[in-house]
């Protein structure tokens, strides 16, 4: 049963998991703050050779098992990835890309982990999803970062060969909220370990896995530390149920679970860091995790633009090839320079991922809720530009003759990336967080503390100090020089945008906490606009320190990078001053109004003329119960 907390509860427990210190600098947050810290991004730094040639070898290896062992269109006809094409990434090694060549993995760079996801997930989304659920999030990323020598030795070498993993968080009614987790490990009275019992929704790899993480609430008391914990658990340890394989709009090839863990026994050795640190350790585990889902986007995008291109040839109408018609042409010109866009973005991230120079967690979290939205529009886009063909299966077209291109498949599975791993709503608030992280530091206290107005008011001089210097550096930069960012070249116009439009973003917030004060919190809808609006402005730095990294890298593709770079950077500027202005002229309170209205049955009447396909009951659309203790352990 999901515990009942109140908000202010639900907030201390993910605020106590929040990572607050900031040991490295961020250039995310200091795009937020107003200041363009460029040098943390540009130059890239370069890419080990060593780690190049390791990367680029298994790439080809990859590429041609993919090639020439998967059928994408089994998967989608059986709803399942066949036992060959598991038992081969497995040979191959990509079980383990990111697991150490000293615990038996391939100790692929973040660079190349995320390129071998984005070919992988271009030839299906199911496989990309298994690999990246099994390292991203599963066993191996939260051993690396908190796991005893022990462990690792014992379970690394597992993950990285023949041991598929999962991670086991969410329950029937705890998503975004783990203050309500209701599964709990309660510790044996002899000490040697727990006793967990509870159910977990929606975990990847679940139904097939062989060794999970599962995120479990230890009573506090009796010298127990307590609190959300981590553990290893071997998934043939009694007691443990695999009650119901799910099934989706999309990915249907994914081995997703509901479990039921029956008292279940897991050793002492078995906990991963201390009691209490499993959400901190499922939260930095995301830091880099979400990387993964970005470059799932950056495959399907890509695959996007080869099939806009080569569809927009090869189709005439009234004449001409459809790519001649502008209406068509914008597409294309929009699916192009976005798979640039999101390139750009994954490439910065993960160079400063395997640099280890610079926190991260702002722009992993800006990839992978950029990424997923605008990886939607793109695949939307190309359904447009494939018309009926685009909606047809790829069944369906190879019986009939045709090219089976996977248009509608990439749709349904590209949906979920709003969802995964965070849903954008959620990421808002994340980086959100995140972005006013200082303010809260120097003022928090003062705009949404529980002290007395005299205690308040003791505050307010450290503020207005800190205020009284900040506030000068947001009136005027190097944005307003027309010769600055001139080793940019072209794209200087565009890096002087971000610099000025950074400094706009952080008045902007300012503006925004002093309106609101605490109240800024319920303005979910404002904060993601400032949200978004930063994360335009990191992915037009990114595209265009990118371009500059290519022609130095690639030199015969710098005219062609420099030109995506461009149109890309102008799309997001349109967008980011879009943003800007809807931050205050908006009709969130109406709307806001009116959703309340609906909440309280008073448009019913709207909802007269239908039938429910579901049913015409009371069963509620939640399932919130204790484990069935009649259902049998297995």
């Amino acid at each position: 049963m999901a515990a009942n907390v109140s908000e202010k509860e639900a907030r201390q427990v993910a605020e106590a998991a929040r990572e607050s210190e900031w040991k490295l600098p961020s250039f995310g947050k200091e795009l937020y703050l107003g200041n363009l810290r460029l040098d943390l991004i540009h130059p890239q730094p370069k890419l080990d050779p060593a780690k190049v040639e390791k990367g680029e070898a298994f790439l080809t290896k990859l590429r041609t098992f993919l090639e020439n062992e998967v059928d994408p269109l089994e998967i989608e006809r059986e709803a399942k990835i066949p036992d060959s094409v598991v038992d081969g990434l497995k040979k191959l090694g990509a079980m383990g890309m990111k697991v150490p060549e000293q615990y038996g993995g391939l100790g692929l760079s973040q660079v190349y982990y995320n390129k071998a996801l984005a070919l992988v997930g271009s030839s299906h989304s199911s496989l990309s999803t298994l690999l990246s659920a099994h390292q991203s999030i599963g066993l191996a990323e939260p051993l690396l970062g908190f796991g005893s020598e022990e462990q690792k030795q014992k379970w690394l070498p597992k993950v990285a060969t023949d041991h598929i993993s999962a991670f086991l968080l969410t329950e029937p009614d705890v998503g975004s909220d783990p203050a309500r987790l209701g599964t709990k490990a309660v510790p044996t009275e002899d000490g040697t370990g727990y006793r967990i019992s509870g159910r977990k929704l929606w975990a990847t790899n679940g139904a097939i896995a062989d060794v999970v993480i599962v995120m479990a609430k230890v009573p506090k008391g009796d010298g127990n530390r307590g609190g959300i914990s981590a553990f290893i658990l071997e998934y043939d340890t009694e007691g443990v149920t695999v009650e119901n394989r799910n099934a989706f709009m999309g990915l249907r090839g994914i081995e997703n679970s509901v479990t039921l863990l029956e008292d279940v026994f897991i050793p002492k050795e078995n906990l991963i860091g201390r009691e209490g640190d499993g959400l901190k350790i499922a939260l930095t585990t995301l830091n880099t995790g979400r990387l993964a889902l970005p470059a799932i986007c950056v495959g399907v995008s890509k695959y996007a633009t080869k099939v806009a291109r080569e569809w927009s040839v090869e189709r005439v109408q009234w004449g001409v090839p459809v790519g001649k018609h502008d209406a068509v042409a914008q597409k294309i010109a929009f699916i192009a320079a976005t798979s640039f866009g999101l390139e750009a973005m994954l490439d910065v991230s993960s160079r400063l991922a395997d640099d280890k120079k610079s926190d991260i967690r702002i722009e992993a979290a800006i990839a992978k809720l950029y990424a997923s939205e605008m990886g939607w529009k793109v695949v939307d886009e190309l359904m447009q530009i494939r018309g009926g063909r685009g909606y047809e299966t790829a069944e369906s077209l190879k019986a009939r003759g045709e090219k089976p291109i996977p248009t509608e498949q990439l749709m349904r599975d590209m949906r979920i990336n709003r969802i995964f791993e965070g849903s954008t709503e959620i990421m808002h608030l994340l980086i959100a967080r995140e972005a006013l992280d200082k303010h809260l530091e120097v003022a928090g206290d003062i705009i949404e503390g529980d002290g007395s107005i005299q205690e308040k008011a003791k505050l307010i001089p450290g503020a207005a100090k800190f205020y009284a210097s900040y506030v000068p550096t947001l009136l005027y930069g190097e944005g307003r020089k027309p010769g600055s960012f001139e080793e940019f070249g072209p794209l200087a116009d565009h890096i002087r945008y971000v610099e000025r439009s950074s400094r706009k973003l952080a008045r902007t917030t300012m503006m925004a906490m002093g309106r609101w004060q605490a109240g800024l919190e319920k303005k979910q809808t404002r904060l993601g606009r400032l949200v978004d609006a930063g994360a335009e402005l990191f992915a037009i730095a990114s595209a265009c320190t990118y371009a500059l990294t290519i022609a130095k890298e690639n030199p015969e593709r710098a005219d062609q990078a420099r030109e995506l770079a461009d149109l890309f950077s102008k799309h997001a500027r349109r967008r980011a001053d879009d943003l800007f202005s809807a931050v205050w002229a908006n009709d969130d309170d109406a709307s806001y109004k009116l959703a309340q209205d609906v909440l309280e049955g008073r448009h019913t009447w709207i909802e007269e003329g239908i039938v429910d396909p579901a049913g015409g009951d009371d069963r509620p659309q939640v399932r919130d119960e204790q484990p069935d203790k009649s259902v049998s352990a297995g």
